[in-house]
This record gives structure tokens, sequence and C-alpha cells, in this order.
């Protein structure tokens, strides 16, 4: 849907599990908006997400300057805060939305562009809807992120690429060390990794084998369920082929019964925090096998490793973030994505589909991405995801250490009384 153009500040901010690369696509809009004075007054932030907006703790990024522009397109996590919040329906709770519209007018913002998952593409389209219904002359758009890789219309999340790389790379460096310390009594390597339904992380490992005896030996994905018996059996064989076996598990893997193998805890809202299905997987090994297993958790450190993050990747997060920019001033609602066009030469490009095609909806792993015997992928999937890890864009160092950009921006002058979400 195109609207009218609208002149006035533009608001970015960031949501849910940040990445290595969301702050690329901070950088992309801070960039793109600068460049048109005309249109756009002043470039806000919110500090933590919607959450933030509520809140009215906002900052202006007048203040980060051209170099440091650079340096935030270099820095993990979300520098300007992030936040698990989804707003309620607008007929349970109406003055949640006179709040939200009451700091967008406070601070003439007429460009919002939320920066998450498919949780957060809803929460813009319930924006979007809400301006339209009130008159607010607001134009909202939607900028991918997720190492899940499981937002729909787009053929890949900016942030996957780096965690794929990353995570490929642990693989196979963990294999040789696997092979090396290899004795008649066998072993195994189990590493757990995120993928609550979907296993595109866990699938991305796959590219760390150069052939069938390399690690990974095995991928455990939450699309097929885990028969236990067949997996151990499979454990065995590659063990007296090789003398070990290295296991990638998706932390969301769930048994024949639909269950789900390992989870945390689950909050008021019943969403479910997982984990440990790494070490449930590696105890079964050991109970039933005898190896000696060791197994390792990449939880944060698979999401926030910018030392090696993927060129294509980050250039894909810095795209979306200034094509965000561009569609709003276009009156453009809608989410960002990408489009790929061909496969080698890798070429792509943004795309803009409804809110209502993506928020809230997820992306599994199609069926010709999974091997037949359901413990690993396809060619067609190695095809598909290898771009997406080409190619190194190092951060700078100094003293041996990434040298990461530390945004201290002051919160503007409150305009509202006080708010608790």
């Amino acid at each position: 849907m195109t609207a009218n153009p609208l002149h006035g500040n533009l608001l970015y901010a960031q949501s849910g599990g940040v990445t290595a690369v969301i702050n690329a696509s901070a950088a992309g809009v801070i960039d793109e908006a600068r460049s048109h004075p005309d249109r756009i007054g002043r470039v806000l932030a919110a500090r933590n997400g919607i959450l933030g907006v509520l809140r009215e703790t906002l900052v202006d990024t007048a203040g980060i300057s051209d170099a440091d522009l650079g340096r935030l397109r270099a820095t993990p996590g979300g520098a300007f805060g992030s936040c698990r919040f989804d707003l309620d329906p607008l007929e349970r709770n109406a003055a949640q939305y006179d709040r939200l519209f009451a700091v967008l007018a406070a601070h003439d913002v007429r460009y919002f562009l939320y920066n998450g998952g498919n949780g957060s593409m809803e929460t813009c389209r319930q924006i979007q809807t809400a301006a339209d219904a009130r008159g607010y002359p607001l134009t909202v758009v939607g900028v991918p992120k997720t190492v899940d890789n499981d937002i729909v219309g787009t053929d890949c999340c900016p942030g996957f690429g780096s965690a794929a790389k990353y995570l490929a790379t642990s693989v196979r460096e963990v294999g040789l060390d696997l092979a090396a310390m290899t004795t008649n009594d066998g072993r195994a390597f189990v590493l757990e990794v995120m993928g609550r339904n979907a296993g595109w992380l866990a699938a991305a490992c796959a590219l760390a084998a150069d052939d069938a005896d390399a690690a990974p030996h095995l991928i455990l994905l939450p699309e097929v369920a885990f028969d236990e018996q067949a997996f151990l059996a499979r454990v065995k064989a590659v063990v007296e082929r090789v003398g070990a076996c290295a296991v990638v598990v998706a932390e969301g893997i769930c048994g024949p019964d639909g269950k789900i193998l390992a989870m945390q805890d689950r909050n008021q809202k019943g969403y479910i925090q997982l984990g440990g299905a790494g070490e449930v997987v590696a105890e079964r090994i050991h109970a039933c096998l005898g190896y000696k297993v060791h197994y390792a958790l990449a939880d944060y450190l698979q999401r926030s490793a910018r030392h090696l993050a993927s060129k294509t990747d980050t250039a894909q997060a810095a795209a979306v973030g200034k094509a965000a920019v561009r569609r709003a001033l276009a009156g453009q609602q809608g989410v960002v994505g990408i489009e790929r066009l061909a496969d080698s030469p890798y070429r792509w490009r943004t795309n803009l589909s409804p809110f209502e095609a993506v928020g809230n909806l997820e992306r599994r792993l199609p069926a010709e991405f999974i091997a037949a015997d359901g413990f690993g992928v396809t060619d067609a999937f190695r095809r598909w995801c290898r771009p997406l890890i080409e190619g190194e864009d190092w951060p700078r160092f100094a003293g041996g250490l990434p040298d990461y950009l530390r945004l201290q921006l002051p919160l503007l002058a409150a305009r509202l009384p006080g708010y608790a979400p």
C-alpha cells in the first residue's frame, strides 16, 4: 500500500534476539535517512524496542559521527537495546495505543522502522493499522533480522549468514580436534545450536563437511521427529567407520510424540525457553553406547560472532536498512526482504511484502532441503546456503581484539508523563 509522502522525523528501533549484523541495518537506516534532509528532520532511535517508544526513552542519532557510523556497522549486539515485548490487541488495550501515538506525535514521528523477526513484523502491522484508523500520518516499514532464518517472504534473513558461517567454521575446527583425539574406545561430540521450530542453523553446519567422513556426521532437525534407536544405530555405524562421531542438534527437536526433548522454563505468557537438547542427546550416546562424549552449547556465541561475519550477510543487512528508508519515503508500508535472482554467480535484490504475509508466520526447512534419512541435508540446500556465508567482513582490531562501538547517546528530554507498560 502506498500513502501520500510525509514530512517529519524517523524513528528506528530494534527487537527480539540480536545478531552479528543488526547494527549494519541500523547504520544503513541512519546513513540513508541522512541523505534525505528535505524529507526527514531527525533520525531518532528508541531504547529497547517498542518498550522504548512506550516509555519515551529516545535518542537522537545525530550524535553518531560518520566515523562511528562505520564502527556501528561492524559492531554486534543491539546498539540501541532490544526487547521481547508484544503489543496487546487494540481491542484489549486501547490505552497502550493512546500512549504510543502520544509519543509519536510529541516527537513528530512520521516514519517508524522496526528491525526484528516475524513477531516484530506483526507489531508493525498493528501499529500501521492503528495509525490508519486514527488518521495519524505514519508509514511503518519492517526491517527483517533473525539468525533463525524463519521469516516468510524473504529468501534469507540478515543475521543468518554470519551465524551459519560461525557455526560451520566451529564444526569444521572441532571435527579436526575430534579426529586427532580418536581412540579405539570411540568418542562423540554434540553441538547444540539455536532453532526452535526451524532447523536452518543446524542445517548450515553441513557446509563444514568436505566429504562423508568429515564433521558433522549427523544433524538433528526440528522438522524431523527424533528417533532415538535409529539415531544411536547411525552414531555406532559412524564411530565404527571413522572412530568418532560429531552431531549437531537443533534446540527444538521433538520426539515422535511431538514433545520437546528439552526445555529450561516456560513464562507466564507460555513462551518456552529451550535448552538442553544437546546434553540429553550426549547422555543417551554415553549411556547406550558407552562412548566418551563432549557436548557444547553455542547459545549467544553463534549470534554475536561479528569477528567472523559473512560479507554477504553484512551487505544484505545494510541494504534492507537503506531500502526500508526509501520505501518509507515513498509511502510504501510493509516488510523489506531479500529476493534471490541467481545462485551462481549469486545475485539478489530487496523486495517488499505485506505485513499480513509475514507477521507471526514461520518458514521451516522445506522437504527438498532435508536428506532422505532425516539426519542431514541435500545438495539443494548446500547450493542455496553457500552464497550466504561467502566473504569476510572483518571489524577493525585494536590491541589484538575487535574495536567495537559502545554508544553513549543521552536520552532526549521527555515531553510526556512517565509510563509503565
